[in-house]
């Protein structure tokens, strides 16, 4: 089985924590999950990991964080050669109709908001985890 790889991008460290949990408690058997914490941090390992043949099949991304919010990674991904076809579902607390326009405006492959209940929670990330690492048949990107 190959390993399917995730990369979480958010800021906050309880967030974080909750998605990896919710991520191994969902039998993530043959998944791995990366972590950055920002978005100039996520653009580097995104960099590295096309360098090295080693993208992640889906990106998890928060749309409020300091610096670099979500919409200017999703641009910058979008924009950059062996990124733009990556799967980049938005996993965020806002449901303002705004963000969600203009998230998929930017390109954005799916947009969901973080239920507050856990069990919502690791249900949400198993449903989306299923789709775009098992079902979802993405092109190459050589």
């Amino acid at each position: 089985m190959n390993t399917r790889r995730i990369l979480l991008i958010d800021d906050n460290p309880n967030d974080v924590e909750l998605a990896l949990t919710a991520l191994d408690e969902s039998e993530a058997e043959g998944s791995a999950v990366d972590v950055a914490g920002s978005g100039s941090e996520a653009l580097t390992l995104l960099r590295r990991a096309r360098d090295e043949g080693t993208l992640p099949d889906l990106v998890l991304l928060d749309l409020n964080m300091p610096h670099m919010d979500g919409i200017a990674v999703l641009d910058a991904i979008r924009a950059e050669r062996g990124l733009q076809g990556l799967p980049v579902v938005m996993l965020t607390t806002s449901g303002e109709s705004r963000d969600i326009r203009e998230s998929y405006a930017h390109g954005a492959s799916a947009y969901v908001v973080k239920p507050m209940d856990f069990k919502q929670f690791r249900e949400a990330l198993r449903t989306i985890q299923a789709f775009w690492t098992a079902l979802n048949r993405p092109p190459r990107m050589n």
